[in-house]
């Protein structure tokens, strides 16, 4: 016997994930401290099973609730330009900041 997983595409930080209920994702830094609820309303996607339905662009009424796990930042990536030749060389760095998201509930329309 299989079971049907409800699961949403959402967008957020332009860019979409795929969730179910008691995914923790990774996205870009959203306001809210720790243990607050978040609602993301652009949900593209809905499906249960074998059955799915998209929207144009978004479906309306459908939403996906979240809690904030923490709110930290990702790996250091090193920008380094240059250009040789020139004496030219700039080095920065650079941590992206992030939310965790554990995903409680999909609702849909």
């Amino acid at each position: 016997m299989k079971l049907s997983i409800m699961f949403a595409v959402v967008r957020t930080g332009g860019k979409q994930y795929k969730v179910t209920q008691d995914d923790v994702i990774q996205v870009e830094k959203l306001l809210g401290e720790p243990g607050s609820t978040i609602e993301l309303n652009e949900v593209l996607m809905i499906g249960e099973g074998a059955e799915c339905r998209a929207g144009l662009p978004t479906i309306n009424g459908a939403a996906v609730t979240a809690t904030v796990v923490a709110q930290k930042k990702g790996p250091k990536i090193i920008v380094f330009k240059k250009k040789r030749r020139h004496n030219y060389r700039r080095k920065n760095g650079h941590r992206q900041q992030i939310t965790l998201l554990r995903i409680t509930g999909i609702t849909a329309p």
